[in-house]
């Protein structure tokens, strides 16, 4: 089941942060949720097979033995499966030399001789359906594994026409590809059907072989021998010596704290483990979650801006309901609470003038406010003309920093996750209806404010989070909240010639193949005409076919060139671009301005990203990509954009941390980095360094940032492995720093289980001592990327600070944060003020070993605004 699992979620939609694939478990555990909490068991136990090795294979050395090895990502997976059953109080069961159809068919023996037991077994295995009767029922998935066909005796012989006892002897004269055990020529399942129903069973069959006339008779007779060895091998252990009866299956309380730290490291979001823990016992031996008890926090009546006033200056804790999206902002209700627990919860609408006056006030004083994802408040609020200042504390950024990576931080799931206690439902209602649930949320801002501030001391990252990371919030609110101006007719244009560009390629694929009807979105009908009809070279295989992913494609278009691949490559770019753009169209907000929403806590490394839309996807290079940045344009009473960005951050970053000798001396000097690298590494002089070979450099460059190895720079490079490994050594010898460097920070990070940037944030690589290489590989990339990637993205995020402050009091504002970048909108008269400002203000981040290169350039639009 967890294989069907596996092939059920795809494997690079489910990863921890550190490289650990998690798409069996998450599907294991959430199918074994559903159909615990349909059956409603009172004693379970999952087993699972030890190895490939059993008493079967000693009988029959081709027993199974056709299987592939399991794919990588899957291995390391079934441990974890394992551990988090023990946590939900599940039996494992498992057992050197036998398969765990042998344990489920003692155990179920066991049952039924002891009586008082109705018996479910789940498995995507037929086999099983041998041990069906009247008190045991077979739960089979027939797709994928959501949907279960429920084997009683009944519904197997109207399935196959035969008793579940004789479902065995059906099988062994079938065969099974599966399992390598051979079938009989001529003898398909309907004759099997048809022979087992006439003489009763295999027994009966056997007596009578001589009687089977024709080919399949002779057939038959010539291999009673190996469908005798069939029905041995697939019939079941019932007396296999087990640590437990079934009466020790009773379903024991899970460990809600260890299950909940188990979710956490796998990176799963609150809604899995909240459905996990609903459909176990969760009480008795196990420390319970903790519900915050109403009682400790003393609801106040009456109105706000008297209870406000009592407090003037103190630190409050605000939690809100409404719409937290840029531009669209508003308060459905709101709760505060102060220090003593003493709180005030009011829907918005029903706040009189003097009421609304008073929280506006506090609301833009400096006293100071703890939120939990204080942007959207600072939305919540701007929709209602109020500007929330003094924000003290996000304690989901302090999550954030401190757990870097998980799938969701969200109030209840941060409280759960650093305090191990539970919010009392209903917390986002709109409605209070006497409701106190707002209050509790309130309360438990405060709470985690005080513990997780205690937290980043330990690990000394509460400068981080008080001197950048929450600055930083009401930096990215105000950009947020400004938008920037777009020329909707540019996109629309751009669009129309994507449109047209996608049917024409369409077209030009389909006359190719000679395929009128062909969808090249098909994976299907892509399949039949590439490996088939075209008889290219398989790609990958899966579960479906042979791969067609775009990486699969490319690789193949590159090793066999073919006029169909470069049209489907092409079509795919161009529907990818019309998708883009048909996006960016849709979010652009009555003001005439997109408003993106930037991210503090997604990406583990602290780099920000962008969603509704992504302006981080947009392609710097291409012609395409310059027209959709030419309709981002300068608005109305301001004279132009402004762009500013950092030249190399990374490979400076780089220098900085291996402190190499050659790359210093090279930013030192004020050469070009790749130009003055492929000099050393070529052995020519620099003017004789062409453009070829510093293509190579830079990717090899950029790449052991990234962690790349000889056979990953070949494929980009398009040379062969040989050659590549021979300019890594080159690479190595002239730039000894740089491999001492990446040796060591892999091999403190697994020392540590963390790597650190400069400035102290971490990133936790558990997985670097995993016994799964594919996941302990991932993690030694990230290791290597995250101290340097990590670095680059605190520089612009003290260089956003530093700018913001020096900006004030001029009209001019920042827009957008891309990467390495800053947009800003100048307004008139101000264009040299703010170019020097923000040229010596992003100069001023950080002082490395070697020096930063700022490069700003301006124009009436984002592309023209390029440098």
């Amino acid at each position: 089941m967890a294989f069907r699992a596996f092939y059920a979620l795809p494997a690079e939609n489910f990863s921890t942060s550190g490289g650990q694939h998690t798409n069996a478990v998450y599907g294991f555990l959430s199918m074994f949720a559903n159909i615990v909490a349909e059956e409603k068991p009172t004693h379970a136990a999952v087993a699972f097979d030890v190895g490939r090795k059993t008493f079967r294979t000693e009988k029959f050395p081709e027993y199974k033995a056709q299987r592939e090895a399991a794919p990588p990502e899957f291995k390391g997976q079934v441990p974890l499966i394992d551990d988090l059953l023990g946590d939900l109080g599940i039996v494992t069961l498992s057992k050197e030399n036998f398969e765990a159809d042998d344990i489920v068919a003692t155990l179920v023996t066991e049952a039924r001789a002891e009586g008082g037991y109705e018996i479910v077994i789940v498995t995507g295995d037929r086999d099983y359906l041998q041990l069906v009767d009247d008190t045991t029922t077979v739960l089979y998935p027939t797709r994928g594994v959501s949907v279960l066909t429920r084997f009683t005796p009944e519904e197997v012989e109207r399935k196959y026409g035969l008793t579940p006892a004789q479902y065995p002897d059906f099988a062994a004269l079938r065969g099974d590809p599966s399992d390598n055990l051979p079938s009989v020529p001529k003898v398909g399942e309907k004759t099997a059907t048809k022979w087992i129903v006439q003489y009763g069973g295999l027994d009966g069959l056997i007596e009578h072989a001589e009687e089977i006339k024709g080919v399949a008779g002779n057939n038959f007779r010539e291999r009673i021998d190996q469908v005798w060895l069939n029905r041995e091998l697939t019939r079941m252990v019932t007396d296999v010596e087990l640590p437990v009866v079934p009466d020790d299956l009773e379903l024991k309380p899970a460990d809600v704290s260890r299950v909940a730290q188990a979710f956490d490291d796998l990176e799963f979001g609150v809604n899995l483990r909240e459905r996990v823990l609903a459909a176990v016992p969760t009480e008795g031996g196990a420390p319970q979650p903790e519900v915050a008890e109403l009682e400790e926090i003393q609801i106040e009546e009456g109105p706000l801006d008297e209870w406000l006033a009592a407090r003037e200056g103190e630190g409050l804790a605000l939690h809100l309901t409404g719409n937290g999206a840029p531009g669209r902002g508003d308060v459905g209700a709101l709760a505060l609470v102060d220090k003593r627990r003493r709180g005030i919860q009011k829907e918005a609408a029903d706040l009189s003038p003097a009421e609304d006056a008073a929280f506006q006030a506090w609301a833009e004083s400096a006293s100071p406010k703890y939120l939990h994802e204080a942007k959207r408040a600072f939305h919540m609020l701007r929709g209602r003309g109020i500007t929330l200042r003094g924000i003290a504390h996000d304690t989901a950024i302090a999550a954030y920093l401190l757990r870097p990576g998980q799938r969701t931080y969200e109030l209840a799931d941060v409280y759960q996750r650093h305090l191990q206690r539970q919010l009392s439902e209903g917390g986002d209602q709109l409605s209070l209806l006497g409701d106190t649930s707002l209050v509790d949320s309130a309360a438990a801002v405060l709470e985690l404010a005080e513990a997780l501030t205690a937290q980043l001391r330990e690990i000394k990252a509460y400068e981080l989070y008080s001197d950048l990371e929450v600055p930083l919030v009401t930096i990215l609110a105000e950009m947020e909240d400004a938008g920037i101006a777009v020329d909707v007719a540019v996109l629309e244009g751009e669009l129309e010639q994507f449109t047209r560009k996608v049917a024409e390629v369409e077209e030009q694929a389909r006359t190719l193949v000679d395929e009128p009807g062909l969808n090249l979105s098909s994976p299907k009908q892509l399949s039949v005409v590439l490996f088939d009809k075209l008889e290219l070279p398989k790609t990958k295989k899966t579960k479906t076919g042979y791969s067609t992913a775009a990486k699969e494609i490319e690789a193949l278009a590159a090793k066999n060139p073919h006029p169909f691949l470069d049209a489907l490559l092409a079509h795919r770019e161009y529907q990818k671009m019309k998708s883009t753009i048909e996006g960016l169209i849709k979010t652009v907000q009555d003001d005439g301005r997109i408003h993106t929403t930037f991210n503090q806590t997604v990406a583990s490394t602290g780099r920000l990203s962008s969603t509704e839309p992504n302006l981080q996807n947009i392609p710097v290079r291409t012609d395409a990509g310059r027209v959709i940045r030419s309709a981002f344009t300068v608005g109305k009473g301001y004279d132009c954009l402004l762009t500013a960005d950092y030249s190399q951050i990374e490979m400076r970053v780089m220098a900085h941390l291996s402190q190499d000798a050659g790359l210093i001396e090279a930013y030192r000097e004020g050469e070009d980095l790749h130009n003055f690298v492929g000099s050393r590494v070529f052995d020519v002089p620099i003017d004789e360094v062409t453009p070829e070979l510093r293509r190579r450099v830079k990717a090899m460059s950029y790449g052991l940032v990234y962690g790349l190895s000889a056979f990953g720079l070949s494929q980009q490079l398009g040379i062969t492995a040989a050659e590549a490994k021979q300019i890594m050594d080159s690479y190595f010898v002239r730039f000894g720093g740089v491999k001492r460097y990446l040796d060591e920070v892999v091999e403190q990070a697994r020392r540590d289980g963390y790597t650190e940037t400069v400035f102290g944030r971490r990133r936790y690589l558990p997985e670097l001592n995993s016994d799964n290489r594919l996941a302990r590989e991932n993690a030694e990339r990230a290791a290597l990327n995250a101290p340097i990637q990590g670095t680059a993205a605190d520089i612009i995020k003290v260089a956003m600070v530093r700018v913001d402050r020096a900006l004030e009091g001029c009209a001019s504002r920042v827009l957008l944060q891309v990467h390495d970048e800053l947009v800003v909108e100048v307004a008139p008269g101000e264009l040299d003020e703010v170019r020097a400002i923000v040229e010596r203000e992003m100069d001023g981040a950080i002082h490395l070993r070697v020096p930063l290169e700022v490069s700003t350039g301006t124009g009436p639009n984002w592309d023209a605004a390029a440098h």
